[in-house]
Order: structure tokens, then C-alpha cells, then sequence
């Protein structure tokens, strides 16, 4: 079953429960996919990226209201973000995210922190999942300086 039919299915199942988040947040994610592709034709891989850009706006959007104390808007965002996660490849550890890090600079032979952008590139094709942002400050504290 493709991500696009769990998302339909998501859809009628929300409907059913009058579940007015949750068809929101679904609704808003397919139209994510049709703003690319009318048909609903994408492969899981670029729905998986189209979901990873909304996430991370989401998160974004948290951070903010937090930010200038809007506690209703945060807890809306909250749950925006529980049901968008459910749709995206569980991210690894910290642990596992530290081990991929390593892994990465053995590989790509990086020495210092200008050579951050090779282990990020080398991260993301072991793992895609991975969070960039521990990725990135993980492999800041191992490289040098």
C-alpha cells in the first residue's frame, strides 16, 4: 500500500470519526501531493520529501510560537505534528544517528569542520531519516576545527 492510499484511507477514516484535525492535517498533506502531481502519481520517495518540507515547516512554525508565547497555536502545532509523523520513516537514535555520524567521517575522510557538508552528504545515503539537525551538530562536535 502506497503512502498515497494510506493517506485516502486516513482521509475516509477521519470523515467517518469526525475528526476535524486530523482531516484537516490529512487534506492539507494531500493537497501538498496534488500541488506537484494532479494525478496522485508520486513514487513514495518524493511524497516522503514533500512530507519531510511540511514537517520541518511545522516544526519551524512550533519553534516560533513558543517563541511569542502563543501556547494554543503550539498545541495545535503539536498535534499537526503527530499525525504528519506518522507518515514519515522513523528517524534513528541518537545513539544510532552518533554511530552513523562516525561511520560517515571514516568514510568520507573528513579531517575538520570544512569538511561538514561531505559527512552530511555521506549521513544522508546511509540513513535519509536521520534528524539534519543532530546530524549536523553531532558531526560539528567530532570534526575539528
Amino acid at each position: 500500500m502506497t503512502i498515497i492510499d494510506q493517506l485516502n484511507d486516513g482521509i475516509k477514516d477521519a470523515m467517518r470519526s469526525r475528526d476535524q484535525v486530523r482531516l484537516g492535517v490529512l487534506r492539507m498533506l494531500k493537497s501538498k501531493i496534488m500541488a506537484v502531481d494532479a494525478r496522485c502519481t508520486l513514487p513514495d520517495a518524493e511524497v516522503i520529501k514533500l512530507f519531510k518540507t511540511y514537517f520541518g515547516n511545522l516544526q519551524e512554525a512550533l519553534e516560533q510560537a513558543i517563541a511569542v508565547n502563543r501556547p494554543e497555536l503550539a498545541e495545535s502545532l503539536k498535534s499537526e505534528i503527530k499525525i504528519v509523523e506518522e507518515f514519515l520513516p522513523k528517524a534513528p537514535s541518537a545513539e544510532e544517528t552518533k554511530r552513523l555520524v562516525e561511520q560517515a567521517i571514516a568514510e568520507s575522510g573528513a579531517k575538520t569542520k570544512k569538511d561538514l557538508g561531505l559527512v552530511m552528504k555521506a549521513v544522508m545515503k546511509l540513513n535519509s531519516a536521520v534528524d539534519g539537525k543532530l546530524t549536523k551538530d553531532l558531526a560539528s562536535q567530532l570534526l575539528a576545527d
